[in-house]
């Protein structure tokens, strides 16, 4: 896969979430796997889902009116604890996973991991991948056959033969986790169906889903950086490629956009208003590489790569320093990264918003999928160790509100973070610590998004107010309900053939006159069997 498809923001592509009907053979539509026997996901229809029980989680202080996360400026007075005693063995639990931020302290030097070890019983311990490079861990671990308890399993890195793989190397949980299963352990009964879905292969439950926001990629900016030319108020995309350029100044090191092209691609197709994947019409499906809006979108990525608007190196793995000292003005990210860096990130941090990129167009956002795939357990593990990992898993998918989320997400107070006033802030220990740490954890198990960020009431009234903005412009999959079993067996293979070939066509190693036999290869792989099939699910109802 391509270095600029599995940066940070490529976790946050919009991958709607689907309903029990709609998920294919891995992962509902955002596993990538091939190979997947036929009728995966007839079978994935059938399965309970893990019977879901709404945690208590404090009144909101802002608006949830048009479907904002709760957000909340103080931080509440009284905490409930959800697990009742350490659910560890004393054993280490090890675990693979990312992280977009710098590596965090190590273990020995972290007063955080050694409080959460505690207060989980065990020695939580990670094999991090920092920046690109997860799929070739993942493969390389894979082979050794050296499997570490929890594996992440990413729904939108490209990931091959994943059901395979899972009914040869990873225990199947459906026993412990279907229907009411899941109430033993209630803080995973509380993630949700949507969640769920994503950690569903060939009707099984082979991991526990790792909770994540329903908002997509988010487009990020140092805000001063913007200040010459007004802001980021854009009103088409001339305008917005006009003013990238007046910023530019090479003899200063300072380029409007970080080198992520396909992730840019995408948030241009917002401008344009490309469909999420797929747009429906009469009964019959366009793929967006079909469509013009994102033909336009490539088009304004090239003219971008052609005005040297991109920092020049395109191996960049981490850039927040160079947003920082304003080398850098706008990057992509997930929408979780974007609640991470306006709790760790100094600069004048801000997020553009979509708008019309022609008098024509009608801007839209694309849904994240609620999820990040979902965390396995090697079948290396003992099947009599299985109740202990996944209470262990309970425990850090706490929902904002309880004295377990607090641990996970902000540490010992004193230690980490101070009360006053009815809110919290980070020591500098804890800015060090926590948020670096918490990033990996965040991908190995999450809790439902909640918005609070210690000490800066100001700051989370501004992610508030981006949600509202593009609550309206939400678009999901027009596939969510139905499922493609051709998805489930060609989906890593197509989407590493797509994203090489865009950064092939941005960068100009191909120009855009061969687009549409890309499209035509694309569909011929694969992408025409996947309409066909997705038809005839949306014709049945």
């Amino acid at each position: 896969m391509s270095s600029t498809m599995s940066r940070r923001g490529f976790l946050g592509l919009a991958i709607a979430g689907v309903t029990v009907a709609g998920l294919s053979a891995c992962g509902g539509e955002g596993g990538g796997a091939a190979g997947a026997k036929k009728g995966g996901a007839e079978l994935s229809k059938k399965l309970a889902l893990p019977t879901f029980t709404a945690a208590k989680i404090p009144t909101p202080d802002l608006p949830i009116d048009a479907g904002q996360d709760p957000a909340y400026l103080k931080y509440p007075t009284e905490l409930v604890k959800s697990v009742a005693t350490p659910p560890g063995d004393g054993k280490k639990v090890t675990s693979l996973t990312q992280t977009w931020d710098v590596a965090p302290p190590a273990p020995g030097q972290s007063a955080y991991l050694q409080e959460l070890n505690k207060a989980l019983g065990a020695e939580w311990d990670m094999n991090i991948v920092v920046g690109d490079g997860y799929p070739d861990k993942f493969n390389a671990i894979i082979a050794s056959d050296d499997l570490p308890d929890l594996v992440w399993f990413p729904p939108n890195q490209g990931l091959q033969r994943v059901p395979e793989l899972l009914a040869a190397k990873f225990h199947d949980l459906t026993s412990y986790l279907s229907g009411d299963a899941i109430k033993k352990y209630p803080n995973l009964a509380n993630l949700g169906d949507v969640a769920w879905k994503s950690a569903v292969t060939d009707g099984k439950l082979y991991g526990v889903a790792v909770a994540y926001s329903k908002f997509g990629q988010v487009f990020l900016v140092n805000q001063d950086y913007w200040q010459p030319v007004g802001g980021t108020n854009f009103t088409s995309a001339d305008d917005f490629f006009e003013k990238t350029k007046q910023l530019l100044d090479v003899k200063k090191n300072k380029y409007p956009l970080e080198p992520s092209y396909v992730n840019h691609v995408h948030m241009f197709s917002h401008w344009y208003g490309a469909p999420n994947t797929w747009k429906l019409e009469g009964g019959k499906l366009t793929h967006q590489y079909e469509t013009q809006e994102y033909f336009a979108a490539l088009e304004l990525a090239v003219k971008c790569f052609q005005a040297n608007l991109f920092w020049p190196d395109p191996a960049l793995a981490t850039i927040k320093d160079k947003v920082a000292n304003g080398q850098i003005g706008a990057y992509v990210e997930s929408f979780p990264g974007f609640l991470n860096d306006a709790k760790t990130q100094k600069y004048n941090l801000g997020a553009i918003v979509p708008f019309a990129a022609t008098p024509s167009s009608k801007p839209v956002y694309n849904a994240g999928l609620g999820s990040v795939g979902f965390t396995a357990i090697s079948n290396k593990v003992d099947k009599a160790r299985i109740e202990t990992l996944l209470g262990v898993l309970n425990f850090m998918a706490a929902p904002f509100g309880t004295e377990e989320y607090q641990l996970v997400n902000f540490g010992v107070e004193g230690t980490h973070f101070t009360k006053k006033d009815g809110d919290l802030t980070f020591t500098d220990k804890g800015r060090t610590e926590v948020p670096t740490t918490q990033q990996p954890i965040s991908f190995v198990i999450g809790s439902p998004s909640a918005l609070f960020l210690p000490g800066q009431p100001e700051r989370t009234k501004l992610i508030h107010e981006f949600e509202t903005k593009v609550a309206p412009m939400l678009q999901q999959r027009v596939t969510t309900g139905h499922f493609s079993d051709t998805f489930t067996q060609k989906s890593g293979e197509l989407s590493t053939l797509a994203s090489d070939s865009i950064v092939d066509f941005v960068t100009g190693r191909k120009p855009l006159s061969e687009w549409k036999s890309f499209v035509k290869k694309y569909m011929d792989k694969g992408g025409a069997a996947m309409k066909a099939e997705y038809e005839t699910s949306i014709a049945k109802g």
